[in-house]
């Protein structure tokens, strides 16, 4: 059995770490519980692989302090997000406040100029007055991103409301 398999059974929340984005955090982590002065990946991986049972059994509780830390610090990043949203609600500034009332605006009427006043302009046109010419376009590719990635933004974190109740 490998050293990466040892740490796989035993703390799989750090050997997911260690083999991906988060390997630099997940090697300061256990560096630091394991009191080891160099934070490498390497390193860590030679201390666990001479790691006798109850050892292992420590890294275990490692690995469940690690998922805390690594939850913690999510909560903290929601807060932090929280803060800076609640600053620029606060905010006078139009540059400031006002950028997501503007984009949430634009492709509103975006969408409702596509969907609802060019098709009764033509109506009105073509029946009324006999009109031929051509109405001007939106182009679908770019406000449809735009529209459905806010949407979907918004519907994500209404999943997320009704799923963690919060």
């Amino acid at each position: 059995m490998s050293v990466v398999d040892i740490i796989r059974s035993v703390a799989p929340a750090l050997a997911t770490a260690l083999g991906g984005p988060l390997a630099g955090m997940a090697a300061t982590f256990l560096a630091d519980k394991l009191g080891l002065s160099d934070q490498s990946v390497e390193a860590v991986t030679n201390a666990v692989a001479g790691m006798s049972g109850a050892e292992l059994v420590r890294m275990k509780e490692l690995d469940v302090q690690f998922q805390t830390a690594m939850a913690e610090n999510g909560i903290k990043l929601d807060l932090a997000q929280i803060g800076v949203n609640a600053e620029e609600a606060k905010s006078a500034n139009l540059f400031v406040a006002g950028w997501r009332p503007f984009i949430g605006w634009t492709c509103g009427a975006g969408m409702a100029y596509a969907a609802i006043v060019l098709p009764v302009m033509e109506f009105i046109a073509k029946v009324g007055f006999g009109y031929a010419g051509d109405f001007p376009k939106v182009d679908w590719a770019i406000l449809g991103q735009v529209l459905l990635g806010i949407l979907g933004l918004g519907g994500l974190r209404t999943y997320e409301k009704t799923r963690n109740g919060k």
